[in-house]
């Protein structure tokens, strides 16, 4: 929380590092998005309330830009300023120009976006990713978890919230949407980030038929789908959770899979006896 006040308290260009006597004015029909900007420009109620205070007193926080060359720039932050200029006509926009390459300003588009309060889930989850590979890619972070840890630092979240936010964008779009969308939970959909193509696919249709996807039968597929066929996935996803627990008590390994954990001495119902015992203590520490 004390992180968060300290980001509503930096100034917009202290948090980006520069100052007023570098702003410029440029032809809007110059700026362009910034290369797989995540964050949507929506022309609703917001937008419209922006556009009007741009009209009435001016743009108050001048467009971060950087130069692509010809007199061209991608936009770092202020697609939503750049729109509601274009809504009440203005051809000319204040703006910063700073001269660094394309993923060296990934971070400043990401980090400028923190202080939105309507970003979608799928949202922060894909400028997270870009984020953290651009971190990587500058030697600017160790590892995945230091990087985790550096931009939650800046969002005011842990490292495994920004871990999991960045686990959505594995899923299909389809239900990716329906997080936004607030249809399914945000943890429902990190669990289902987890499956396979196909068996999201499967989720996704019978969501669409109103069927309610439970998050403790998607963690028993997702610990065991390596040895479910998809007819057995489908079965597991919707029933009755102590069905599925008994279901998947019963699998049934194959011999020369069981043959690399046993050695000859054992007989294939010693080697059953031995799995069920060890499946009892994993769920006794999961309860």
């Amino acid at each position: 929380m004390a992180t968060r006040e300290k980001i509503k308290l930096t100034s917009y260009n202290e948090l980006l590092g520069v100052n007023n006597d570098m702003i410029s004015e440029i032809d809007i029909n110059k700026l362009h998005q910034f290369k797989d900007h995540p964050f949507s420009v929506v022309d609703n109620e917001k937008m419209f309330e922006l556009a009007k205070s741009i009209e009435n007193n001016g743009i108050l926080s001048p467009l971060l830009v950087r130069p692509l060359g010809n007199g061209e720039y991608e936009i770092i932050s202020g697609h939503r300023r750049k729109r509601a200029c274009e809504i009440v006509g203005k051809e000319k926009v204040s703006a910063i120009i700073k001269d660094i390459s394309h993923e060296e300003a990934i971070p400043l588009m990401v980090d400028a976006n923190f202080q939105r309060e309507d970003t979608l889930p799928s949202e922060k989850a894909k400028a997270y990713k870009m984020k953290m590979e651009a971190l990587a890619h500058q030697g600017k972070s160790s590892d995945e978890m230091s990087s985790a840890k550096q931009i939650g630092q800046l969002a005011g979240i842990s490292d495994r919230q920004v871990q999991r936010y960045i686990r959505l964008t594995e899923l299909i779009p389809e239900l990716s949407k329906l997080v936004d969308d607030k249809q399914i939970t945000f943890v429902l959909g990190v669990e289902i980030s987890f499956l396979k193509t196909e068996y999201q696919q499967l989720i996704y249709e019978n969501i669409c038929k109103g069927k309610k996807v439970s998050k403790d039968n998607v963690r028993i597929i997702r610990e065991n789908q390596e040895n479910l066929s998809f007819e057995e996935v489908s079965q597991i996803l919707f029933a009755d959770k102590a069905k599925v627990q008994k279901r998947i008590c019963n699998v049934t390994l194959k011999e020369n899979k069981l043959s690399e954990f046993f050695d000859s001495t054992y007989t294939k119902k010693e080697m059953e006896k031995v799995i069920y015992s060890l499946q009892k203590e994993w769920k006794k520490g999961k309860d």
